[in-house]
């Protein structure tokens, strides 16, 4: 059974719905449970899985972030000399940089292609559990690959503009 009580007079409500109860249903206890409570405890579930979710996903852009870092830095110190002579016959700034990111781009377009279908397969199964549900639509997944695109471009950027405007007679000296 259902019933509509007003907030400011609960526990009259109470007493004369568990008199009625009694009346009507003499063997059956009363008990009773609020929609919002039972509405909350469905969902707490679902909240204590997005923080872990959320804490595990910002510890995996941190520790790809920090792996890219690596990966440009190696590469920006293994083609130091190249960096140096392309600088000196007159290579612009934007067009090193584009030489040292072109690759983590690439490797991240790569990426978001293989994991965006994996991730709108999983995100649409557990969306079945739900009675009212959102139809995920392709500018959401087309957003997220943007975005770990600009965190890639950032993260390798930044080194890229420290090789792309260091001195090229450092890199030339003992040639």
């Amino acid at each position: 059974m259902t019933a509509r009580v007003h907030s400011n007079d609960i526990q009259n409500s109470l007493g004369y719905l568990k008199q009625e109860w009694n009346k009507v249903f003499p063997t059956f206890p009363f008990e009773y449970h609020f929609v919002e409570e039972m509405y909350r405890n469905s969902y707490r579930k679902e909240e204590q899985m997005l923080q872990i979710v959320t804490t595990f996903a910002v510890l995996a852009i941190i520790l790809a972030s920090l792996g890219l870092l690596g990966l440009t830095a190696l590469m920006a110190v293994k083609r130091t000399k190249e960096i140096g002579i392309r600088k000196t016959l007159g290579a612009s700034v934007p067009n090193i940089l584009l030489l040292l990111s072109r690759d983590s781009i690439f490797s991240v377009m790569i990426a978001s292609l293989i994991t965006l279908p994996i991730a709108n397969f999983v995100i649409s199964g557990w969306l079945q559990n739900f009675p009212y549900r959102i139809k995920m639509s392709w500018w959401m997944f087309a957003l997220a690959g943007a975005l770990a695109l600009v965190i890639a471009l950032l993260t390798a950027g930044w080194q890229a503009i420290r090789a792309a405007t260091a001195n090229p007679t450092e890199s030339l000296r003992y040639e």
